[in-house]
């Protein structure tokens, strides 16, 4: 049995969460916010969430967590088997959560925490996502699915990832910058929440930011 620790308004617990639940793992979650806390600290050298409990121990690192995931229960695949494919999902993954989430970040503490970010670091964040966007748009085939006709990690990690993206954006600039850079993908989102586990994610995530916000 896994232990998912986190909070299911972190789009990488959710990625984590969705993967499992793709795969078909049996899991408990325990809520854990980020905290230098000693006792998360044990368990997560940062004090970052997500992390997980397996039987041998505990596993941060959203990315690390879902390979090691892949390796251990090779039931119900995330990724292609193909070496080259394989590459290519974790270049897609690699390239959103790099060049376009960890951009996006910065705006975070305005579009969803109520705090404020200078127009300076708006209109830097602005020109390096436009340059992420257009460069995962490349990689994207929406075939129907980010990278082809079957759902892989690159979709596990795009859908709660540009989800997040895009709704900051509109909050700060007023326009859903994933929408403007990639034409199709507000009917891949939809194809992405049509998914029975997206929807149990969502709706788990909409009741966390309720009590979230609530408790602010």
């Amino acid at each position: 049995m896994i232990t998912l620790y986190g909070i299911a308004i972190s789009n990488y617990y959710n990625k984590v969460k969705l993967a499992l639940m793709e795969k078909e793992i049996a899991f408990v979650e325990e809520a854990v916010r980020p905290s230098q806390n000693e006792a998360v600290l044990k368990r997560s050298p940062l004090g970052k969430v997500p992390f997980i409990k397996t039987p041998e121990g505990y596993l941060s690192e959203s990315q690390a967590i879902l390979e090691y995931l892949e390796d251990a229960f090779p039931e119900h695949p995330l990724f292609p088997a193909d070496a080259f494919e394989r590459g290519k999902c974790r270049e897609f993954i690699q390239h959103i959560e790099l060049n376009v989430e960890l951009i996006a970040r910065r705006l975070y503490a305005e579009a969803l925490f109520g705090g404020s970010v200078s127009q300076e670091t708006k209109d830097e964040v602005r020109q390096k996502l436009d340059t992420g966007l257009t460069g995962l748009a490349k990689l994207l085939k929406l075939a129907p699915y980010a990278l082809g006709d079957s759902f892989t990690a690159a979709d596990v990690v795009a859908w709660p990832h540009l989800q997040l993206v895009g709704f900051a954006t509109q909050k700060i600039y007023g326009e859903n910058l994933v929408n403007n850079h990639i034409p199709g993908i507000e009917s891949y989102m939809q194809l992405i929440e049509s998914r029975p586990h997206a929807q149990t994610v969502a709706a788990d995530r909409a009741t966390a930011l309720a009590a979230f916000f609530g408790n602010q």
